[in-house]
């Protein structure tokens, strides 16, 4: 996925080398530079800035273009340590790798953090912020981590003019020592944070940890190599935890999900019928449990047996959830008596209604066993005709010469119920395209109804019945297609023995 281009922003001062102008509300905020090895200033710019800026004073107004000379006060930017010209051109500029946000409140402006470099010899760029105000208007993206001085006095902005250090913000949580640190975490969750706090109060630093910081630091024992390295370190074990929360987050969904699609599957109601049912389904779309393709199995009290499968055209969630409430409506009129025309008549006015598109359609094959097990009602909506097979009588297709359109496509359409004889003892296996329509090797033929039908009539010659017979089947038409199906494959089977 292509990275998004940032849009051009006003650079503040902070970020382009100036010592911004003190305000009123809330004091400077500036990026700090390293207190040492700074390089000189080029003497033709220190010349070029003297004739074009000669009054110039360590702070100065906000400027949003960058392009101010670099100098050694605050408000620098420590990441390129060279100076800049008026036009804006870094001049002998070295690349900065990681970012710091520095949240301290010392009002002489001591810097308490060393030189920093990072693993490969670069200066670290260190922004400073004297109170949250402040640090959530220099908290950017390019952020990597976030030094906090747990001294910080409030979590209100600083004020000036006799009114005290707040403004109320943070108010009544005084008694929490370390509410500053709990404002950062809620202003940043995705940042990094290292706590600096006294060599005699390692006890603050340590339950600063258990609240949500990376680590702590004495603040009177930093030197720019133990610094250096705890940022890097609290940048990279914040990643991690990222990482591993996500990643806990995505198995918690996985597994609701698949709870949620096995509870939409249905359990067939066959109490007290002497039939065998047996199903087999894989969805088409990866790492789901449920497709487009439904079926269903209920008894109603007088005995009858009713079976059901159907295929709503595609293979997306939509899909899928339009499948679920066609089988659930079918459950449902079945078991209120209806059948045949009048209940796919109903289906379909079910459809209309819950889809997504006027383009979406279902197919559906549905069946009423008589009680007696010897005779069926069969209707089909656009759907492949079941397969037939009993003993001694090689498999076949039920005749399908009255097949009715699919569902949703024909306002008023009929379908008609054919009468077929069963037998006593017989297997009925009901099945989607999916099933059919698996290519056969690496050409563009495909297995076909009449394919399907030898190789049921070959499986079941070598004994494979019920469960075995419908795991062999889609096995081996995976084997076929070289790989997984393309469309989703529902297979049902019932069998009635002597």
């Amino acid at each position: 996925m292509p990275v998004p281009v940032p849009r051009q922003r006003a650079i503040p001062a902070v970020e382009c080398g100036q010592a911004p102008a003190a305000s009123p509300d809330s004091g400077p905020s500036t990026e700090q530079a390293p207190t040492g090895n700074r390089p000189a200033e080029n003497p033709a710019t220190q010349r070029e800035n003297a004739r074009e800026n000669p009054t110039e004073k360590r702070e100065k107004p906000t400027d949003t273009t960058p392009g101010t000379p670099g100098t050694s006060t605050p408000g620098t930017d420590t990441g390129t340590g060279t100076a800049r010209t008026q036009s804006g051109r870094a001049e002998n500029a070295v690349p900065t790798n990681l970012t710091v946000l520095l949240i301290e409140d010392d009002p002489a402006g001591s810097a308490i953090v060393p030189d920093l470099l990072d693993q490969a010899g670069k200066p670290i760029r260190v922004r400073t912020a004297r109170n949250l105000t402040e640090a959530g208007r220099l908290l950017t993206d390019d952020v990597h981590c976030i030094l906090l001085d747990l001294a910080l006095s409030s979590p209100a902005p600083a004020r000036t003019g006799g009114e005290g250090t707040g403004d109320g913000e943070g108010a009544g949580e005084g008694s929490d020592e370390l509410a500053v640190l709990r404002h950062v975490l809620e202003l940043a969750p995705r940042h990094a944070v290292l706590a600096l706090t006294s060599s005699s109060d390692a006890e603050r630093g340590a339950e600063a940890v258990a609240v949500g910081a990376q680590d702590y630091l004495f603040r009177d024992e930093l030197d720019g190599r133990l610094l250096s390295r705890a940022i890097r370190y609290a940048v990279e074990r914040k990643r991690s935890d990222s990482a591993e929360r996500r990643l806990a987050e995505g198995r918690v969904r996985a597994q609701e999900n698949r709870r949620l699609e096995r509870g939409l599957l249905p359990t067939p109601l066959l109490a007290g019928s002497p039939l065998r049912f047996a199903a087999r389904y894989r969805p088409g779309r990866s790492r789901a449990l449920l497709g487009g393709d439904f079926y269903d199995v209920v008894r109603t009290p007088d005995g009858t047996v009713h079976a059901m499968i159907g295929d709503v055209c595609g293979h997306g969630p939509d899909e899928a959830a339009l499948g679920v409430e066609l089988r659930i409506a079918w459950r449902a009129l079945t078991l209120a008596g209806l059948c045949g025309d009048e209940l796919l008549g109903t289906l379909q006015q079910v459809l209309e209604h819950e889809r997504s598109d006027d383009e979406i359609f279902a197919t559906l094959c549905a069946v009423d066993i008589s009680p007696d097990g010897r005779r069926a009602g069969l209707c089909l909506a656009g759907h492949p005709s079941p397969l037939v097979a009993a003993p001694g009588v090689p498999a076949r297709l039920l005749p399908y010469d009255n097949n009715g359109p699919a569902l949703g496509l024909l306002p008023g359409a009929r379908w008609p119920r054919m009468q077929v004889e069963l037998g006593a003892e017989w297997s009925l296996m009901l099945y989607t395209d999916g099933l059919i329509e698996g290519h056969v090797g690496e050409g563009r033929e495909r297995l076909g109804q009449d394919g399907m039908v030898e190789m049921v009539r070959r499986q079941r010659a070598e004994g494979l019945r019920g469960e075995e017979l419908l795991r062999a089947a889609v096995n081996e038409v995976r084997e076929l297609n070289g790989g997984e199906l393309a469309d989703d494959v529902a297979v049902v089977l019932l069998d009635r023995t002597a």
